[in-house]
């Protein structure tokens, strides 16, 4: 019998595969009653009860509803129907790996899907709760397969001790090895709290920079248990991502400006420069935004960092020698008594203008300090028909001669795979083409996710077909 295209490219590879992003669909009817049995909700609908995005369904209004409510252009159509094998395979654990080597996979970290909404729900209880009820599910569905699939538990982070008891049940008592934590947390512009019924005036909490709450405790946490944060918190619904009539509109793009708000705030945070030893992973969203943010990293050190930013230092203007200038070349500019040309430039130093060095929690002191805490410590999950991960090997273009970590991600399950035997075959399409190296494919499928998984925990592949690996 003929080889599976995907199990066909990986006969030829001399490494394994590791998939750092796959995914499952939960059953309604079995996660519901977990959800019952721990009395956090009657069912699925029952966790995002009062939320606008899920209670106010886009299909039950008329047009003008639609209109005047804004109402939030959600997701459609978007089980693999057609291919039904592969849509019982996103259900089922036991048909997802009797598939495995079909599809050229060694060993595949396990995502929720829509368990990726539940750290984003705003009441208290039933966060904590569907969390919880969610981790419990996934650890008792995913324990039979556990040599080549292991889950992801998924950690609320609404406050740092909710977010360190989940951690600790989860990888605690339930023995996962993989977390996904909430990017950010929707606050009330009043009083710092979650808007009530997710209405009302609301900030994004960034976890890393400006929070109201210190999250420290929470990396802590996760180096002490050895477990590398993730995040696939996309951006959907916030700014600009609010059409009511176009679900691409929304969705493009958004898991990749989802990632470089929260990859920001912990780089400008200094979260990676006080956390040395653990790894952060931002999944889905590809390379591309974060080469761009690691370039202007660099661009914006060059030109405001604690010394060149007194170029700018409004003391530093001569004007004696500018009130010159304007009298020979600016006569269409009136200066009548009184005229204060420092002022109308707008540049009069205020209190709120002084000098700060907006790079001292990361503690950068020269450029090169970028790479250590960009380069080194982020790891970004790249779907397999991604042409852009070539820009993660390209070192003529990263600063620094630098690689970034591209992670082979297969997002099996969800609507833009059409066929999971054609995933890998897709990502090998890059060697084919020139793109990168045999070198480099296998660092994108298999060595940088091992680093990545490795790093905090050296026996996170203990019991697994992997055991006993290592990464060059």
């Amino acid at each position: 019998m003929a080889k599976a295209p995907g199990e066909g490219i990986r006969s030829q590879l001399g490494h394994p595969v590791l998939d750092a992003d796959g995914h499952t669909l939960e059953f309604g009817p079995l996660l519901s009653d977990y959800l019952r049995e721990d009395g956090v909700a009657d069912d699925l609908a029952g966790v995002f009860e009062g939320m606008p995005i899920f209670s106010t369904r886009w299909r039950d209004l008329s047009p003008e509803e639609r209109v005047r409510t804004r109402a939030y252009r959600s997701v459609w159509w978007w089980h693999p129907t057609q291919n039904t094998r592969d849509l019982a395979t996103a259900y089922l654990p036991e048909l997802l790996y009797g598939r495995l080597d079909e599809l050229g996979i060694d060993l595949s970290i396990v995502y929720p899907s829509i368990g990726l909404m539940f750290p984003l729900v705003d009441h208290d209880d039933r966060r904590r709760g569907s969390c919880h009820s969610l981790n419990r599910y996934h650890a008792e569905l995913f324990e039979p397969y556990a040599d080549r699939m292991l889950p992801v538990a998924v950690i609320p982070m609404h406050t740092p001790e909710e977010a360190i008891a989940e951690l600790d049940h989860a990888v605690g008592e339930l023995g996962f090895r993989a977390v996904t934590l909430a990017g950010y947390v929707k606050r009330d512009w009043a009083n710092g709290n979650v808007p009530k019924n997710g209405q009302g005036p609301a900030w994004l909490d960034l976890i890393g920079i400006d929070s109201v709450y210190d999250y420290d405790p929470v990396w802590r946490r996760c180096a002490e248990l050895g477990v590398a944060p993730t995040f696939h918190s996309g951006s959907q619904t916030l700014g600009f991502r609010q059409s009511n009539s176009n679900y691409i509109f929304n969705h493009l793009g958004n898991f990749a400006a989802g990632a470089e708000a929260i990859c920001k705030a912990l780089f400008l945070g200094g979260v990676p420069r006080r956390f040395p030893e653990l790894r952060f992973g931002f999944m889905e969203g590809g390379v591309g935004w974060a080469t761009q943010l690691y370039i202007s990293l660099v661009s914006y050190w060059e030109k405001r960092n604690a010394d060149a930013i007194g170029h700018y230092n409004p003391a530093a203007v001569d004007m004696d020698l500018l009130t010159d200038l304007f009298s020979k070349f600016g006569t269409r500019f009136a200066q009548g008594a009184g005229f204060d040309l420092r002022q109308a430039l707008g540049i009069g130093m205020t209190e709120s203008d002084e000098f700060v060095d907006e790079w001292a929690a990361a503690e950068i002191k020269t450029a090169e300090d970028i790479a250590t805490l960009f380069a080194e410590p982020f790891y970004f999950g790249c779907e397999a028909d991604d042409p852009m991960v070539s820009l993660a090997f390209d070192t003529g273009l990263e600063p620094f001669g630098s690689t970034l970590n591209a992670m082979f991600s297969s997002d099996v399950s969800h609507w833009d795979v059409v066929d999971m035997r054609e995933i890998l075959p897709e990502a090998y399409e890059l060697v084919e083409h020139g793109r990168i190296t045999t070198a480099q494919f296998e660092r994108f499928t298999y060595g940088n996710a091992h680093q990545f998984y490795t790093a905090g925990n050296p026996s996170f592949f203990s019991g697994t077909v992997m055991e006993g690996t290592t990464a060059a």
